[in-house]
Parts: C-alpha cells; sequence; structure tokens
C-alpha cells in the first residue's frame, strides 16, 4: 500500500510539473523594463552646465570612448566647415576595408594625375608614383595629406564622387545628422555645403579608433616615406606635449578657423576631445588641452567584468535549473563616486519552461546610493525545454523502481 501510495504521489507530482508555473516566486523581483547594456549619459546628467567652461572656440564635445557618454558639450550639434578633420571619416572607410581584408597595408597603389594635383598639405606625390598603401595611410594620419587621401580614395572606390557617396553613407549610419561631405580632404575653397558637427566628429572619431592600428600611426611624432628620404611630422603637437596622447587629426582653412579631433588616454579612461573653430593653433591646442585636463581630472570609468550568477529553478522542464550569464558593463561617474557603485543581481527564484535560448530572465542592476547608474541583461546560456509525456514517463518508471 505505501508502495502505490508513494507512487501515486510522485505521479501527481509529475503531473503538477507540466501545467504552467508563475515565472516569478514569491518574494522575487524581476526588472520593470528591458535590461539595457550601456546607456549613453549626456552631460547635463553628469552635472555639467552646456558650455559652462566657455572654451576659446564655436564648438567643442568631450566624449568618453569606451561608452559614448558625453562629458561637456560646447554648441556641439551646430554644423561647421571641418577643414582636414573630414579626414577623419576617410580613414575610417580605408580601416575598415584594411580589416575586412578588401585592401591590405602592402598593396601597392599608382598615383593619378588627380590625386598628384591636390593642393595644401600634400607629400609631393607624382602622377604614376607607387607607392605602399601603409605609407599613404601614414602619411594622411601624421601629416595630413590631400594627395594621399586622394589616392587611397580612388584606390578604394574607383573616383572621389563614388568614395564620398559612400563617407556620407557611412555617417548617416553613424547617427552624423549634422553631416555633408562634398570631398574626401576637407578643402573648402570650392565647397558649397560641405559640414560637420563637433559631436559628429566624436561619434566617427570613435568609430576609427574602435582599429587600432589607427592609433599607431597616429601617436607617432616623427616618420619617414619613400625609404627615409621624406620626412613626416606630426601635424598634432599635442601628441608629443599632452601626457597620454594618442591622436588623432588636425585640420585648418579659411572657413573653418582651427579644429581638432584628439585622443588621450589615462589609466583606464580614455576620452575624445573635439574642437572647432578657434582662432589660431595655439588657442586650438590650448582648448583642448584644458578640456581633457578637466575630463581626466572630474571622472573615471567604472568596469564590471562579465560573470555567471544563479543558476535558477526551472519547473516542469527537462532539467531542473537553468544557468544565467551577464555581460560586462561600463559606466563613467564623477570620480567621487567610483568607489560607491554597488550591484544587485534581480531574477526569480523559478521560471516554468520552457525556456528559451538566451532568453532574458532579469538584469544586474547597478547603483550609486538610491540612484540606478545602468543595468545588464542576465540571460538563459541554454534552452531549456518543457518535459515531454515520455520525459514524465521515464522519471514515473524510475521513481517506481526506487520504490
Amino acid at each position: 500500500m505505501n508502495r502505490k501510495r508513494n507512487f501515486l504521489c510522485f505521479l501527481l507530482a509529475c503531473l503538477l510539473l507540466i501545467l504552467p508555473v508563475s515565472a516569478h516566486a514569491e518574494g522575487s523581483e524581476t526588472p520593470d523594463e528591458p535590461a539595457a547594456s550601456i546607456a549613453l549619459s549626456a552631460s547635463s546628467e553628469l552635472g555639467v552646465a552646456e558650455g559652462s567652461l566657455n572654451l576659446n572656440c564655436k564648438s567643442a564635445i568631450l566624449m568618453e570612448a569606451e561608452t559614448g557618454t558625453i562629458l561637456y558639450a560646447q554648441n556641439a550639434e551646430e554644423s561647421l566647415p571641418p577643414a582636414s578633420v573630414t579626414k577623419i571619416m576617410t580613414l575610417l572607410l580605408i580601416m575598415e576595408a584594411v580589416d575586412s581584408g578588401s585592401i591590405h597595408l602592402t598593396d601597392t597603389v599608382t598615383v593619378s594625375a588627380n590625386a598628384a594635383s591636390m593642393g595644401g598639405s600634400q607629400v609631393y606625390l607624382k602622377e604614376g608614383e607607387q607607392m605602399l598603401l601603409e605609407d599613404l595611410l601614414k602619411s594622411i594620419v601624421i601629416a595630413s595629406a590631400n594627395d594621399a587621401a586622394v589616392a587611397l580614395a580612388e584606390y578604394l572606390c574607383g573616383s572621389v564622387p563614388t568614395f564620398v557617396e559612400r563617407m556620407n553613407e557611412r555617417a548617416q549610419q553613424l547617427g552624423m545628422a549634422g553631416t555633408h561631405f562634398e570631398n574626401a580632404t576637407g578643402l573648402d575653397d570650392t565647397a558649397e555645403n560641405h559640414l560637420t558637427s563637433a559631436r559628429d566628429i566624436a561619434l566617427m572619431s570613435r568609430a576609427l579608433i574602435a582599429h587600432p592600428t589607427i592609433l599607431k600611426y597616429s601617436s607617432i611624432w616623427m616618420d619617414t616615406i619613400r625609404n627615409g628620404a621624406f620626412g613626416l611630422t606630426n601635424t598634432n603637437r599635442l601628441v608629443r606635449f599632452y601626457p597620454g596622447c594618442t591622436g588623432l587629426k588636425t585640420g585648418s582653412t579659411s572657413k573653418a578657423g582651427f579644429c581638432v579631433s584628439v585622443t588621450a588616454k589615462r589609466e583606464n579612461l580614455s576620452l575624445i576631445c573635439v574642437i572647432m573653430g578657434a582662432e589660431s593653433r595655439d588657442v586650438r591646442n590650448a582648448a583642448a588641452a584644458s578640456l581633457l585636463d578637466w575630463g581626466f581630472a572630474n571622472f573615471g570609468l567604472y568596469r564590471a567584468e562579465a560573470g555567471e550568477c544563479g543558476p535558477m529553478k526551472v519547473t516542469g522542464g527537462s532539467d531542473d535549473e537553468c544557468p544565467l550569464t551577464y555581460g560586462a558593463f561600463a559606466c563613467v561617474l564623477p570620480k567621487e563616486k567610483l568607489g560607491k557603485v554597488t550591484r544587485e543581481e534581480v531574477y526569480p527564484a523559478s521560471m516554468a519552461a520552457p525556456i528559451e535560448k538566451d532568453s532574458e530572465v532579469g538584469a544586474v542592476v547597478y547603483r550609486v546610493g538610491e540612484e540606478e547608474i545602468g543595468r545588464v541583461p542576465i540571460l538563459a546560456p541554454t534552452a531549456v525545454p518543457r518535459m515531454d509525456f515520455f520525459g514524465i514517463l521515464r522519471r514515473m518508471v524510475e521513481a517506481f523502481l526506487l520504490v
């Protein structure tokens, strides 16, 4: 009799396993909305007033590179002539092509008459001259060579107009709403609507430095091409004189004034500083150094690595438990808050099967005091299907044999 009673009890338990069960255990907590990874914080959210530093330029922006957080903005949405800072987009398209394998640093490029005719900053390419793609790339990054930029634009797309079309397409993809390119160099003596904004320059700068090779070149102070016969000196003096500077691109014309996008890193904080429309090179560099100093003095990067939590109990599933994982998290904070971050894993004690692979079941929530600073989703990395009839039957038989 006891054996039958035990068997009937087990049968009832198995039937209950396949009935729908609430996904939330009593006393458990789930997020009110889908968990996000890294939210971009506006400067106002960090307690910084728009333009409060009164930099001596038409527009400026300071962005943290890893998260894209805006730390400071001064008239950053206004579309202005960018001069040779344009070449950040030129370089981005080239580096994307190099890293995708469609072109190579070891390729030999033959210079066209059009490329050789470019004025302004140049490395004096001659029509028919052949040069390694890497040397042309260095000439653009270090010396801001217009002839090298056109040579590579033609090499990649066949013509400059086609290359410019791709520049504008890529700008749209990056969300550069205030940008329209007319050429690959930034020369604006005949340009009518060649414009971008400090915000947009920061966006394309962030995309460019995601290709580590570019920082190898942009951090060089002096180099040579043509087997050492022609010297290159970086147009960005901050590379030599500002601690932590790694690049990125300068520009100046009578229309644009003096512009720069500067990248710098100290400890684990990487910053992108854009200055547009300064009245001189020294004023531009001073404004950039001042804004970078302010950023490094006041902010730091909080970073938490990816990990595992749980496991979470599963009812009515082919498995009784499900492992849980979560991704990395990064957030820019005022330095005084860096040591005050707390984290909480929020997910139900149990869920009913089926559970789909990579489904979101909760979140790791990060706070400073009562303020939530961000969250990352907790995921089920493996699927847990609902127990089928044969699974129930197998468990019944196993239990009966053990009675």
